[in-house]
């Protein structure tokens, strides 16, 4: 018995610079038209038996957008960032230079008040080990590009901190599988 899960990563809410910590912003017009664009090629990723997404309003309306309808799952919502919930990445280090070191460079650290890196790369992961094995069409999570990240690190069996060496695209697919209790990173051509 095996499992196939692809992650999709959400369509963007905000641009780069506007992007915000654990920001709950629906898609923006960008977003919406790239959904939209990527369509007919992501389609193909209602064929999964069972469909899943963040809470974020970000992951739900990619998921309509692609015509996926997937359920949501708390455990895949973002990494909690306590109190830089809501604000630019820029106005933190601003604000608290030495907490942002502290956070960058220690994977289990939380000087926001919120979730350490390291808990949540474990509770991704724990909502993986979770996944119904069996021969199925596959599963597909809609996610927003750090939960992607954070699966990647957990699978792989990665240091925590190379969570900070991953980068997803938006509407980017990521399949992941797992046999024999270890997973794999499928590359798709």
């Amino acid at each position: 018995m095996s499992v196939r899960l692809k992650l999709l990563a959400a369509a963007r809410s905000s641009s780069l610079l506007a992007t915000r910590f654990d920001d709950d912003r629906p898609l923006d017009a960008a977003g919406w038209h790239a959904a939209e664009r990527a369509a007919p090629v992501l389609c193909r990723l209602a064929a999964a038996e069972l469909r899943y997404c963040s809470p974020s309003a970000q992951c739900r309306e990619t998921g309509d957008a692609l015509g996926l309808s997937p359920l949501a799952q708390p455990a895949l919502r973002d990494c909690d960032m306590g109190r830089w919930r809501g604000r630019t990445l820029g106005e933190v280090t601003a604000a608290e230079p030495r907490a942002v070191e502290t956070w960058l460079g220690d994977p289990g650290s939380a000087p926001h008040g919120g979730e350490s890196l390291v808990a949540f790369i474990t509770r991704v992961g724990g909502w993986l080990e979770t996944r119904p094995a069996g021969d199925t069409a596959g599963l597909l999570a809609v996610a927003e590009p750090g939960v992607v990240r954070a699966a990647l690190v957990y699978a792989l069996q990665a240091p925590p901190h190379s969570y900070w060496c991953i980068d997803v695209q938006p509407l980017s697919v990521t399949t992941l599988t797992r046999r024999s209790g270890s997973w794999n990173l499928q590359l798709e051509g």
